[in-house]
């Protein structure tokens, strides 16, 4: 993917991981408008303060979030490219799928968990303690944000298999949600270039 200086000007949709915020593409966004491009770094549905917020939340609106900025895109861009982190790795792909995207971007994308079992564990033991009427925790994310994340992968996970616009995916391997092994799952379902 080029990153030199373009003669007109595109725009990159870059889509923030689960409970965090644009802060995360930040760096990115500010890199790629030095170089001229238009960024837009939405925040998703309930994301972006007190994680609390994410309580009535479901990750449909989550997707809904990310729609509205890709239908303003579609409506004043013949075409735009996007950026997807951790969880809205998967939400990028859904969008590749329905928009006009020229090239898409996973980071880290949420596929496979490095422990299932983990995740599992603290989603039963927030349930616990957000049983207790006085547990109130800004800190802590809900567990039904927790169990949305979980069908937002699994609902969104086939949706790798039938982009077929041009894909570049990075995976660390420091991330303690998401497996490096993501990255060859994703590649081996990819149709893309």
């Amino acid at each position: 993917m080029e990153l030199d200086t373009v003669p007109e000007k595109r725009a990159c949709l870059l889509l923030h991981g689960f409970t965090g915020a644009p802060y995360e593409v930040e760096p990115l966004a500010q890199h790629l408008e030095l170089a001229g491009w238009e960024c837009h770094l939405p925040t998703l549905a309930g994301h972006g303060g007190d994680l609390r917020q994410l309580k009535p939340v479901s990750h449909m609106d989550w997707i809904k979030s990310a729609q509205e900025k890709a239908d303003s895109l579609a409506n004043t861009h013949e075409s735009f490219d996007l950026i997807g982190f951790s969880m809205s790795g998967l939400i990028a792909a859904f969008l590749a799928n329905r928009y006009p995207v020229r090239r898409l971007v996973l980071l880290n994308a949420a596929v496979i968990y490095v422990s299932p079992v983990r995740l599992l564990a603290n989603v039963i033991e927030r349930l616990h303690s957000q049983n207790d009427k006085n547990y109130v925790n800004k800190n802590k994310t809900p567990a039904s944000a927790v169990i949305e994340f979980m069908k937002l992968v699994r609902e969104l996970k086939p949706e790798l298999g039938h982009v077929e616009v041009p894909t570049m995916v990075v995976q660390g391997g420091r991330d303690p949600i998401v497996h490096p092994f993501s990255s060859g799952y994703i590649m081996h379902k990819l149709k893309g270039q």
